[in-house]
Formats: C-alpha cells, sequence, structure tokens
C-alpha cells in the first residue's frame, strides 16, 4: 500500500479472536488486517510483530463492522456479510465460509451494513445498516427470517439486552429503539435530541453510539453522551465531552468512550470525566475490550490512521499496531 492510501487510511472495526491471542481489524479499503496479540505483548516483541500477519481484502467498500462467534469472524461491507473461519485465517486462508446478503426492497441502491450482533438465546445475527431496517438471520441456516422497521433514516448502533431479550438499535433519525426479540415488536422509542439536557443542535440529532449493563444504557453521538436509567427511561447523568462520541463501553465502574479528538474518555457514572488518555489517531471511530483471558487483556482503538492504539494499562497506550 503506498503512502498516500496510508495517509487516508481509517479503521472503522475490529475484532478479537474467540481464543483472545488476534485482533481483527478492518478499514475504510475493504482490508481486513490480522494481528498476533500474543506476538506482540510477548517479552521479546520486535517491530515486525506489530504488523499484521495476515491482510487481505474481504469487500469491494469499507469493512463497517467486525464480530466474532465461537468460530468465525463475520465482516460486513456494502450490502453483504461475509464470514472467516478463525482456524483458516490463523492457517493465513482467505477463503470466505459464506456470503450473505439481507433481503433489500430495492435493488438499486446497495445499503451499508452499519452494525452486527449476535442474540445468544437463539443464535441469530442482527444487522442494521443503509436501509434503515434491521435484519435478522438465522445462524444454522443463513436464512433471514425477519425485517424490523421503524427507523426513519440509517441504522448506526445496535446492542441487546440479555435479561429482557431487547434488542436497541440508535440511528440517524435520532431515535433509540428498544425491540422484543420474541416478537419481533417495538417496546419503546427514545428521541433523545428531544431531551434539553442532551440535545446538542448544532452537531445534530443522529445516535452513532449505544452500550447496555443490566437497567442502564449509554448513548450519544449529535447529542452529548449520556447514561440512561432503562426503567424510567430517563436520563442520569450527561457527560462533558465536546466531540461527537462514536463508540462507548461499560467498564467494571468507569465508561470509557470515543469519537472526535485523540484521546480516550475515562467517566464515572455520576457524569464527571476522570480522565482523557492521549491516542494516536486525531479522531477515533472504534473502541475494543480484550477480556477473554487475562494474559492478552487490552483495550485496543482505531479510527483517522493506519495505527491502532494498544493499551495494556488503561491509563497510558502501550504501543500501537499499524496496518
Amino acid at each position: 500500500m503506498g503512502p498516500v492510501e496510508l495517509l487516508h487510511m481509517s479503521v472503522f472495526s475490529q475484532s478479537f479472536s474467540p481464543c483472545g491471542r488476534f485482533l481483527a481489524a478492518g478499514n475504510n479499503y475493504g482490508e481486513i488486517a490480522l494481528f498476533s496479540l500474543s506476538a506482540a505483548l510477548s517479552p521479546d516483541a520486535s517491530e515486525a510483530s506489530q504488523k499484521p500477519i495476515l491482510n487481505f481484502t474481504a469487500h469491494d467498500g469499507p469493512v463497517f463492522s467486525l464480530l466474532s462467534t465461537d468460530t468465525h469472524l463475520l465482516s460486513a461491507g456494502n450490502g453483504e456479510i461475509s464470514a472467516w473461519s478463525w482456524a483458516e485465517l490463523i492457517k493465513k486462508s482467505t477463503k470466505a465460509a459464506w456470503t450473505r446478503k439481507p433481503s433489500y426492497e430495492t435493488s438499486l441502491e446497495i445499503p451499508e451494513i452499519n452494525a452486527m450482533i449476535i442474540n445468544p438465546k437463539d443464535n441469530s445475527l442482527i444487522v442494521g445498516g443503509g436501509d434503515n431496517n434491521i435484519h435478522i438471520m438465522d445462524m444454522e441456516t443463513g436464512i433471514f427470517k425477519s425485517v424490523l422497521k421503524g427507523h426513519t433514516d440509517y441504522i448506526h448502533c445496535l446492542c441487546f439486552k440479555e435479561r429482557e431479550e431487547e434488542i436497541l438499535s440508535g440511528g440517524e433519525d435520532g431515535a433509540v429503539r428498544i425491540w422484543d426479540s420474541r416478537t419481533n415488536r417495538p417496546v419503546h422509542c427514545i428521541e433523545v435530541f428531544k431531551y434539553e439536557e442532551c440535545a446538542r443542535p448544532q452537531f445534530g440529532k443522529w445516535i452513532s453510539c449505544l452500550a447496555t449493563d443490566s437497567d442502564w444504557m449509554l448513548c450519544g453521538g449529535g447529542p452529548s453522551l449520556s447514561l440512561w436509567h432503562l426503567r424510567s427511561m430517563s436520563p442520569t447523568s450527561v457527560f462533558p465531552l465536546p466531540g461527537c462520541q462514536r463508540e462507548a463501553v461499560f467498564h467494571q465502574d468507569l465508561i470509557m468512550s470515543v469519537g472526535e479528538g485523540p484521546y480516550v474518555s475515562h467517566c464515572l457514572h455520576g457524569g464527571t470525566v476522570k480522565a482523557q488518555i492521549p491516542c494516536t489517531p486525531s479522531s477515533l471511530n472504534t473502541l475494543a475490550l480484550n477480556l477473554k483471558n487475562t494474559e492478552h487483556r487490552v483495550m485496543t482503538v482505531g479510527g483517522s490512521s493506519h495505527q491502532i492504539d494498544v493499551f495494556t494499562n488503561f491509563s497510558y497506550r502501550a504501543f500501537s499496531l499499524s496496518f
């Protein structure tokens, strides 16, 4: 890849292998890079161990979303999802196990797929993106069995609330919609931008990040990142982060968030920003926590750079992997 492509590279998505020893990352050129975390984290790691062990083109357009199952890495591009066997990838074989396309109403535009999650209760894949709808695929048969309609603009993000078996979706229309995955019916719709304490009309109303932890939800984008109590359907904390947030996660007693700006924000549930940890990219798209095994426990963040920052201690950047 030439210097110009490297200069304009953005990392959009990442996912850890089921064993926690590898990291897959997807970029705006449709490529997936596979990194060996065990090599990069070993005491005798060299510069070479921060480079991919494998790099291949998976889609024509950007790799907007990556997700790991027990056996496969799923990647989503424009209108299609491909599955790659982790066992084969580790052997450096890059033949897709399968590729599926949701059934779209129009064949003229190919909508991007921005988000994918697994419903662990029935092993279905839930996808959302550019056609404003949520498509649900049975992982056993590969058949798309249902479509959830309600958003009036494209879907940015999805998460799953296990206890209630609810799907949460956030979109460009400014709504967080909550669906019952057993009946596929809508349960609630929260228009975050209508709450004065969250609204930032100068940035727009779109919701770009969502996360849940039992009765709590995080959401943000155009509106400020906010923490909601889902039983009372009200925002309990609003975080004073200046830019639009693109990914936020709950981790122990902290909320970690990335978006516009070269840092990971550590926030307390009460609404204070405790720390902002500097990162290499000037703007960030994706944050992932590898908590599967203690040996490779890291946080990785990627954005407007060919470099992915790795944090072994969440308070400072240890090193960067590079595409």
